[in-house]
């Protein structure tokens, strides 16, 4: 098959994987900004995360994950094959950016990060409603509310400031974005390039919109320990 056998193909694959993964992220990064709206604003786009349309989703984002992950590494072994002991050449007449030649250890870095994530925010949400069990078990345990006064869902809110106010937790956050945003600032513009959709022109161009956009993306998300630890949430 042309996407698995051709090192063409290969690559479109995997850019066509990031730029899946890369709209989730601007999802995920939408629904947070609503703590910013209120409390209960953020439990309705939670509740909207969780809400069946979205839920069957999760397989095919999970798929994209591995998919994306497994051709890391296959695109990685072969490239370092083809090279043998050379490294990024030096004298090269278009320079390597620091992200172009740590792609695979800046990935790792994000998946680090995701799976520590994971174990904290989708551990207590999404993962309690997929086997069956009450959501929320830590604010339960620790009698901390779920709702307002007002009936309104307020848990991921709560959530989120437990965690968010923890520096060490912040720490380990902000390091998981800053790999993000190399990983972002090159795979973006790679992304577009390798499915053909650039030129001379348009080369500098998506390499200029691909470090805005994962700039606005990463403060976005890096916003949030910040302003928590600062008492503006």
């Amino acid at each position: 098959m042309w996407l698995v056998h051709s090192s063409i193909g290969r690559k479109v694959a995997m850019s066509l994987s990031g730029l899946f993964l890369i709209v989730f992220l601007c999802v995920h990064l939408t629904a947070n900004m609503f703590m910013y709206v209120s409390p209960a604003a953020f439990g309705k786009a939670c509740e909207f995360m969780g809400s069946p349309l979205v839920m069957t989703m999760v397989p095919v984002l999970a798929f994209g994950l591995v998919f994306h992950i497994v051709y890391a590494f296959v695109l990685n072994a072969r490239n370092l094959k083809a090279r043998g002991h050379e490294k990024y050449a030096g004298g090269n007449a278009t320079p390597v950016s620091f992200a172009a030649k740590n792609m695979l250890a800046l990935g790792i870095i994000v998946l680090g990060g995701l799976a520590f994530h994971l174990t904290q925010f989708w551990a207590q949400m999404q993962l309690q409603a997929f086997i069956g069990n009450e959501e929320y078990p830590l604010l339960i345990e620790n009698g901390l509310p779920l709702y307002d006064a007002a009936g309104e869902l307020i848990a991921p809110f709560v959530l989120a400031k437990i965690y968010f106010s923890n520096w060490v937790f912040d720490c380990i956050y902000i390091v998981w974005i800053v790999a993000l945003w190399f990983h972002l600032s090159h795979g973006f513009w790679s992304s577009f390039q390798s499915i053909g959709v650039n030129n001379r022109v348009w080369f500098k161009r998506w390499n200029v919109i691909g470090q805005i956009f994962a700039t606005i993306v990463c403060l976005g998300f890096i916003s949030f320990p910040i302003a928590f630890l600062l008492g503006i949430l």
